[in-house]
């Protein structure tokens, strides 16, 4: 399961984001450090697709993918020396798949704090590529003499070097043209900046509104990355209302279906993750898998059994399935085809295996 970590500085809508999403359970209150532990949640995946399928197949049960949601506690200039939660907020970071940074964009007297976005932004930034930088230093220099005696070292120490670069000179490693190889050596090494990015812009009720313009500037800030804006307080108020309430605060807000029907696209986007699913009378499950998995490997996210003895996949797309009205009819139309293990697997595909051990 995907782990998303919610970094920013105090009272910045960190832990009422956490409630939007997750259902509640966290304090959220005006002053600095309320949370001090990590909050941890979980929460289904919408998916329309798969609530269709599984009403044409008439499945006894339905199974939606999950993510996990982390509430880190709020971070302070220094954090890379030990101010505030120091190296307890770093360690909830290093755990985490991907970073959400949540970021105040409103106005309020009662709530301590900037509310710049980029303000916010630069501070966590530097915090945790600084946090890095330490962390590059105290490794180099012992990568480097361990690979006089071990030339496969090479890759590593020139992986970290080019970090070292960046890090130097501020630049935190998700916005460095680092390569992917590089990225992929550098992971075992738990850095905080080479993990995915998003951004919550948090904004007022009363600038509903003008909510894209005021998360434009993050989006120049950090090019490529997903930023989202939210009424965070207004999202997490509706997730404690009953459902038809809940629906109705949404749509007089011009809401749409939510917090967890925006994140969670642009979550899974970063992370490069895309759904499959299954359906008959007994189960509709959507199962997730890696951008560019061929079948064996999607088939092992159901059973490593599937992966080892994979034969073949039955594939439809869930669409033309719906349109079918079954799989059967779809069979019969020549709608379903049959792929090897070269096949790379598509968001939204309907798939069937054949395996034997």
């Amino acid at each position: 399961m995907e782990r998303f970590g919610f970094v920013g500085l105090p009272n910045a809508g960190k832990s009422s984001l956490f409630n939007a999403l997750a259902g509640g359970g966290a304090l959220a209150a005006p002053y600095a450090f309320a949370t001090t532990d990590p909050n941890v949640g979980v929460a289904k995946v919408p998916d329309s697709r798969l609530d269709r399928l599984a009403e044409m197949s008439k499945s006894k049960k339905v199974v939606h993918t999950s993510v996990e949601f982390v509430d880190i506690g709020g971070l302070v200039e220094g954090a890379h020396k030990g101010e505030g939660l120091g190296n307890k907020f770093l360690a909830g970071i290093r755990e985490v798949d991907a970073i959400v940074f949540v970021l105040r964009a409103f106005e309020d007297e009662d709530v301590p704090g900037p509310s710049d976005p980029l303000e916010h932004l630069s501070i966590v930034e530097t915090e945790l590529a600084l946090a890095d930088l330490e962390s590059v230093e105290h490794r180099i220099e012992r990568k480097r003499k361990q690979s006089r005696l071990d030339p496969t070292l090479a890759e590593e120490v020139e992986a970290l070097d080019a970090a070292l670069s960046y890090l130097s000179d501020g630049v935190p490693l998700f916005r460095a043209p680092l390569k992917d190889d590089q990225r992929a050596v550098l992971a075992p090494h738990f850095l905080l900046t080479n993990k995915p990015v998003l951004a919550v812009v948090n904004v007022g009720e009363d600038d509903l509104e003008r909510a894209d313009d005021l998360a434009a500037p993050v989006r120049d800030a950090i090019p490529g990355a997903d930023v989202i804006a939210l009424s965070v307080q207004i999202e997490a108020e509706a997730m404690t209302l009953d459902e038809d309430d809940r629906l109705e605060m949404l749509d007089a807000y011009a809401l749409g279906e939510g917090a967890l029907m925006r994140f969670v696209p642009a979550a899974y986007h970063r992370l490069g993750l895309r759904t499959f699913l299954t359906t008959g009378e007994k189960e509709s499950r959507a199962w997730t898998f890696r951008e560019g998995s061929k079948a064996p490997q999607a088939a092992g996210r159901i059973h490593t059994d599937f992966e080892r003895g994979f034969i073949r996949a039955a594939v439809i797309d869930w669409e033309a399935l719906l349109n079918s009205g079954s799989w059967s009819a779809a069979k019969d139309a020549g709608l379903v085809r049959i792929e090897g293990k070269d096949y790379v697997v598509q968001d939204g595909d309907v798939c069937e295996f054949r395996f034997n051990v």
